[in-house]
């Protein structure tokens, strides 16, 4: 089949590049805008947009779907589907109208939970051990199509939203050309979603990452991995902030403190009180800082037992 690849990121680039090595052909790819980033300001390809390159791929790179001319590109594709995995924009009425069979999308969830922007993000914050990914087709309610396939994972004990996107990737990818392929020769399945058990995934905000120790271990641990690699969770010492890059719940039984105090500095790095349980902080990056263990962060910046973080 004719394919119009909708993407942007990383996560995105895996799927693009699994679909030019199946038997389907991508006829055009449609990506986020370049933009400058960092200190000089240097234009940044999107992922997508390389592999487009690199392949000799038409690519579009609307500012909106809503523009005529745009629209009117991408109908002259002539495209049997178009695939859209973390493209970041949501495709209107038109554009999902325009291919001969429909659209599909990749998604990080077992619909219909976690419906939204950061579905890998939540369910880590939320402590499931179990998530996966789903391909559907797509309808003008965000995330509400039909299920056309899906594959379950489990969700391992330390691990973070990166590990979990990483390994996700490649499963939705195989995922997505099996179901290609059903589509290509008539045989896919269309589940309606049970909308009663829809919950949401909605952006992440800078503010979710501020920890606070009152609250149990198992949610402040859920909450420093699931909030990588933004926004981070984060905490405050003499007013500046510390990043949690990496922690892990203590073996064991907190003494009785202050919620943020810290209980002990050792090798392993620095307990903190929490309003049940204590974490054991490993890495941590200083505001204006590097990335360090936390028992150098405790040596550099004179943390002892005794110490409140906030």
């Amino acid at each position: 089949m004719n394919i119009i690849f909708f993407g942007s990121g990383d996560f995105a680039a895996v799927h693009l590049n699994r679909l030019l090595a199946s038997g389907h052909r991508v006829v055009g790819c449609v990506t986020k805008v370049d933009k400058p980033q960092g200190r000089g300001m240097r234009m940044v390809l999107s992922p997508v947009k390389e592999i487009a390159l690199a392949n000799g791929i038409a690519h579009v790179q609307p500012e909106t779907l809503k523009d005529p001319s745009v629209v009117e590109r991408l109908k002259a594709f002539g495209a049997d589907v178009f695939v859209v995995v973390a493209y970041g924009k949501i495709l209107t009425p038109q554009v999902l109208s325009i291919p001969k069979i429909f659209c599909v999308n990749v998604h990080g969830s077992l619909l219909p939970k976690y419906r939204g922007a950061a579905p890998i993000n939540w369910a880590i914050i939320n402590g499931e051990r179990k998530t996966g990914v789903t391909v559907m087709k797509m309808t003008v309610p965000m995330d509400a199509g039909d299920v056309i396939a899906q594959e379950v994972m489990d969700i391992g004990p330390e691990m973070t939203s990166v590990e979990l996107r990483a390994a996700m990737a490649p499963r939705g990818a195989e995922l997505l050309v099996k179901t290609l392929d059903a589509i290509g020769q008539g045989k896919h399945q269309l589940t309606p979603q049970d909308h009663a058990q829809a919950t949401f995934a909605p952006k992440l905000t800078k503010e979710m990452g501020k920890i606070i120790w009152s609250n149990a271990v198992g949610d402040i641990d859920h909450q420093i991995r699931g909030l990588q690699p933004w926004p981070g969770a984060y905490t405050f010492y003499h007013g500046k902030m510390v990043k949690i890059l990496k922690a892990a719940p203590s073996a064991s039984s907190a003494q009785k403190a202050r919620p943020g105090q810290v209980l002990a500095v050792d090798k392993t790095g620095i307990t903190v009180a929490c309003g049940s349980g204590a974490l054991i902080l490993k890495e941590v990056l200083p505001e204006a800082g590097k990335p360090m263990s936390a028992s150098a962060f405790a040596a550099g910046y004179k943390i002892a037992a005794g110490v409140v973080l906030l």
